[in-house]
């Protein structure tokens, strides 16, 4: 059996801001991250001004990540359309190209990575890799994402009586599209579910979407609810058509959209979805990621493990307004009110909305 005195399971945004935490405290600590290569993980690639502020303080400057600004946002149900300003200026990223930074820093102050390895199992602060080896803890800082771990796998009745789903397809953009969503995001509003749309740093845009099981069911495949959600909506609809046949779509299921893990156990950090999973409408889920890595190495490096217990409930504090208030919202956008409401949205609520639905400075 290995030891080391801090674990970061996972080398995403939420192990990532942890460990360069941990590396400028001068702590001890280890990522094991399963993947051999940084891939592209399914995220809509929204990093609002209050995740620029913590990427700020974490020493990524966002021009190193997209230039370009997003400072609009224009939202679709039905055949109506409202638009507004956004806050604050934010950006738009692919995740292959903010991990890759990221870990790029944790490493650069020391951070030592093991890449390919998979924990299959967790019990109190020992984890079981796959290939039967096992790592001993003082402090497990848990940043798997969406992703659950045995003995640590969050409630099954999270996920609800009709779990959703999350799709992602990279669309290569005619010109004429590229221009009119350069500097914008896009949101598309449908029954038991929504779609966001992005431009990134490569030049795609990022369709992201959250869909009901029922609703993917009822249209029989990821393809087939595309080509019904592009004859349904004519503004999704050009988009929809430069999805090539065999384009790539990924997805990943029974997404606990509005969880919080409310209390805290000895010496575990839960981090990032791992922590609360906010509905992704609201742009905030990287920004979440981040902030609990930000938070927690800085708990761990005052308090020591015996903090971890404090720390979660306290983050789950912080969660509870933006989870909330993204959670009535998505209820209210995923229904067929949300055509006839479209027309009362005006900019200054959907302004107010935003700033809502952002992370509280700690």
């Amino acid at each position: 059996m290995r030891r080391t005195p801090a674990l970061i399971v996972g080398g995403g945004l939420a192990g990532a801001a942890t460990a360069i935490g941990l590396a400028r405290a001068g702590l001890p600590h280890l990522i094991v991250e399963r993947s051999r290569e940084t891939g592209d993980a399914i995220c809509g690639g929204f990093l609002s001004w209050r995740t620029l502020e913590t990427l700020a303080g974490l020493g990524i400057d966002p021009d190193t990540l997209n230039p370009q600004r997003v400072t609009r946002a224009r939202i679709f149900a039905g055949n109506r359309r409202a638009e507004a300003a956004l806050p604050h200026p934010a950006v738009s990223v692919s995740r292959h190209r903010l991990d890759t930074v990221l870990l790029a820093e944790a490493k650069r102050l020391g951070t030592p990575i093991e890449r390919g390895v998979t924990v299959r199992e967790i019990d109190g602060t020992t984890v079981r890799l796959a290939d039967g080896a096992t790592i001993a803890t003082d402090a497990l800082f848990l940043a798997s994402g969406k992703h659950d771990v045995r003995g640590m796998a969050r409630p099954e009745e999270a996920r609800g009586d009709d779990p959703t789903l999350g799709i992602r397809v990279r669309v290569t953009p005619s010109p004429a599209l590229a221009q009119s969503l350069a500097g914008s995001i896009e949101l598309h509003l449908f029954d038991r579910g929504y779609a966001g749309l992005a431009m990134q740093e490569d030049g795609t845009a990022n369709l992201c979407m959250a869909v009901h099981r029922s609703r993917l069911q009822a249209a029989g495949s990821p393809t087939q609810l595309l080509e019904a959600l592009g004859r349904e909506m004519p503004a999704l609809g050009e988009w929809v058509a430069l999805i090539p046949p065999n384009a790539s779509i990924d997805a990943i299921a029974n997404v606990p959209y509005g969880w919080r893990q409310r209390t805290g156990v000895d010496a575990v950090f839960r981090l990032g979805d791992q922590a609360g999973v906010i509905p992704s409408l609201a742009g905030e889920g990287m920004g979440i990621a981040l902030a609990s890595g930000v938070a927690a190495s800085a708990a761990y490096a005052k308090g020591g493990s015996e903090a971890g217990v404090i720390w979660q409930a306290d983050f789950a504090r912080r969660l509870a307004r933006p989870i909330g208030i993204a959670s009535i919202v998505r209820h209210i956008a995923e229904s067929e009110r949300a055509t006839w409401l479209l027309p009362l949205l005006r900019p200054s609520l959907i302004q107010v909305i935003a700033n809502a639905t952002r992370m509280s400075q700690s």
